[in-house]
This record gives C-alpha cells, sequence and structure tokens, in this order.
C-alpha cells in the first residue's frame, strides 16, 4: 500500500510556482496525493499543465491523485478551459 501526502496551493498559482509545484507532484509521484484547492483564486497556464502531467503520472504509477475543497473560484478557472478536478485526476482519459 503506499503512502499518502498533501499538497495546499496557494491563493494564486503563477509563472513563479510552477517549479516548486512540479517539483512536488515529482516527490509525491509514488504516493496517494490530495491537492487541497481551497484557496486558490489565480490559475495560470503553466500550472494547470503541471497538475496534468502531475495525474498522469499518477495514473502511471498506480496511486491516486485526487482534489479536495476545490472552491467555486478553482472550478470557473478549470472550466474555462474545458476541465474539471475528475478529468484531470483521470489524467485526460
Amino acid at each position: 500500500m503506499s503512502s499518502s501526502h498533501t499538497i495546499e496551493l496557494p491563493a494564486r498559482l503563477g509563472t513563479g510556482d510552477v517549479k516548486a509545484l512540479i517539483d512536488e507532484l515529482r516527490t509525491t509521484a509514488d504516493q496517494d496525493l490530495t491537492i487541497d484547492a481551497g484557496k486558490v483564486t489565480h490559475l495560470g497556464t503553466l500550472c494547470l499543465q503541471a497538475l496534468i502531467a502531475g495525474a498522469k503520472a499518477h495514473v502511471a504509477n498506480g496511486t491516486d491523485l485526487s482534489f479536495t475543497n476545490s472552491g467555486e473560484v478553482f472550478l470557473q478557472q478549470l472550466a474555462l478551459f474545458g476541465l474539471s478536478p475528475e478529468l484531470i485526476q483521470g489524467g485526460l482519459e
């Protein structure tokens, strides 16, 4: 059984945040991961791409990735890209 980890996303996910997000997603790729999106007010494209790549890595590794506290703003920002937490969690498959 894999261990689990939670990442709490900051309010603003912009270009300056992408490297730290990628690093954290990489180090947790072999663990079940919960992403707390409760504070997100801005989701930049590069960070969204990092979340999608992270989800694909979890699918490939057979570990779970899920979102919690997905606030209305986070959901609206995903919807602008035609996405939902469920689509990302499944690796867009």
